[in-house]
């Protein structure tokens, strides 16, 4: 009688269950990829616990030493394979689903956005070439929305959509070559695939996180249509009692704003609008005159306009500086210059030339072209980024300010705790996390909303063991 192999004993352990004619095996086996703390994961073995399947994880990789503090805190004892590039897929114990949230990146906003050009792009081949050698049922991987664009091509260039792969035929929305090139490549390597664009913010979490999941079976194209929507507020996961802070910038803003006026509020010197509050609103680099502040609040709308580009010549820019000369046009003000200069000096201002557009897409200062003023801003500009409103959401968390965001308690403000961000994120109230705040905030900015990762992964177990009739 001819040996049968693991994987045959294991899928011929099935049981029928429902007027769906699910079959489902005794035990799902599965892998981690870029694991991180291990959101993917959590998501998927609670939809798999509410079908009433056990699972088991055979293989997690992970290079990041702070993941790896979680995973040992949640997993205690579990092996954790390192760099996933030089793992040989043979290797790997037999699975029935990968999961995988591969670096983003490579593909995100926040990011360089180089795609398959940044090493941490290509890094989704490991996941094809796992999927190639070890052929498992199937697969659920979450990246960045900008993936979806990433990489477009020009209309002239454009595939016609019978040139499309299967899953990205009569969607009604243009994707770019790296997606393509996905979609491309898992429809090759056996797979029916599905993929959705989905808001956290519909899977009762309080925070607006859209991301791309693409899943997919060796034999039925899981739908990723019409789930049920929850929703919740911040207030819902805050935490309450816990010590304010207190720092000269803090000082300042709680001196010009009460604490009522705060929730809601962003604090950048980027851009305009009553959510907006600015550093010269609060006098944090020294005293302004009302007027000074006039003219700094005109600025931020000005300098995005094209007829300034026009008039220097370059290619238009978001947040061009304007000479003296462009300014006299628009405040008529004999001590304008000396308001100007007096900003400049305390570094509400700079002074700098348009910056013009080389070949690479990248701007330099032209300093062949007439200097101008410009706000000194940044995104990461001050510790407060941002004070929640409790009546809201969240924008999307990501690590670089995580630490910047605020929310009011009792007689102050403080950051998110990281038990919030836990549940910003949809992670269950027994996770551990016990790890110091900043690489808190950093592996969080990072994660997963378990929420949306238990919705489609119930919809990749049901495409997976339905009976398929012949």
């Amino acid at each position: 009688m001819p040996k049968v192999s693991n994987r045959s004993k294991k899928n011929t352990s099935f049981s029928a269950r429902g007027k769906g004619r699910k079959r489902y095996p005794k035990l799902i086996r599965f892998i981690d990829l870029f694991s991180g703390i291990g959101g993917i994961r959590e998501g998927f073995e609670q939809a798999a616990s509410d079908i009433g399947l056990k699972t088991k994880c055979v293989f997690t990789s992970e290079i990041k030493d702070s993941a790896l503090q979680i995973h040992a805190q949640n997993h205690p004892g579990e092996k954790v394979w390192g760099d996933i590039t030089k793992v040989d897929a043979k290797s790997i114990p037999m699975f029935d689903f990968l999961l995988a949230g591969f670096p983003c990146q490579a593909f995100s906003s926040a990011g360089s956005r180089k795609g398959f050009a940044d090493p941490r792009g290509t890094l989704f081949f490991d996941v094809e070439r796992i999927l190639q050698e070890k052929k498992p049922i199937g697969f659920l991987l979450e990246n960045v929305e900008g993936l979806v664009n990433h990489d477009m091509f020009n209309d002239d260039e454009r595939p016609d959509d019978c040139d499309l792969p299967e899953s990205a035929k009569n969607r009604g929305v243009k994707i770019g070559r790296t997606l393509m090139t996905i979609l491309g490549r898992l429809e090759k390597a056996g797979y029916r695939v599905e993929w959705r664009v989905l808001n956290s913010s519909d899977f009762g979490v309080a925070q607006n996180r859209k991301r791309i999941y693409i899943v997919g079976t060796r034999h039925k194209k899981p739908d990723l249509n019409h789930f049920e929507k929850s929703s919740q507020t911040v207030k819902e996961i805050l935490e309450h009692g816990l010590p304010t802070a207190d720092s000269p910038f803090i000082k300042r803003l709680l001196q010009a704003y009460s604490l009522d006026e705060l929730p809601g509020k962003s604090v950048k010197d980027k851009r305009g609008g009553v959510g907006n509050i600015h550093s010269w609103d609060i006098g944090f680099k020294g005293p302004t005159t009302a007027r000074q502040r006039e003219i700094l609040n005109k600025m931020l709308t000005e300098r995005r306009k094209h007829d300034y580009a026009k008039e220097y010549g370059i290619d238009w820019m978001d947040g061009m500086p304007l000479t003296l000369k462009m300014l006299k046009r628009i405040f008529k003000d004999r001590n304008l210059k000396k308001m100007l200069d007096d900003l400049v000096d305390k570094k509400y201002l700079k002074l700098e030339h348009p910056k013009k557009k080389l070949d690479d897409g990248s701007r330099v200062q032209d300093e062949t072209l007439p200097i101008g003023y410009n706000i000194v801003s940044g995104k990461m500009s001050f510790e407060v980024n941002e004070i929640l409103d409790p009546d809201g959401r969240t924008p999307t968390l990501v690590a670089m300010d995580m630490q910047h965001i605020y929310v009011v308690d009792g007689p102050g403000i403080r950051q998110l705790s990281l038990r919030e961000g836990l549940r910003l994120f949809g992670y269950p109230e027994e996770f551990k996390f016990n790890i110091e705040e900043e690489a808190g905030y950093d592996l969080l900015g990072n994660t997963v909303v378990v929420p949306a990762i238990k919705a489609v992964a119930k919809r990749l177990l049901n495409a997976a063991f339905t009976e398929v009739k012949i």
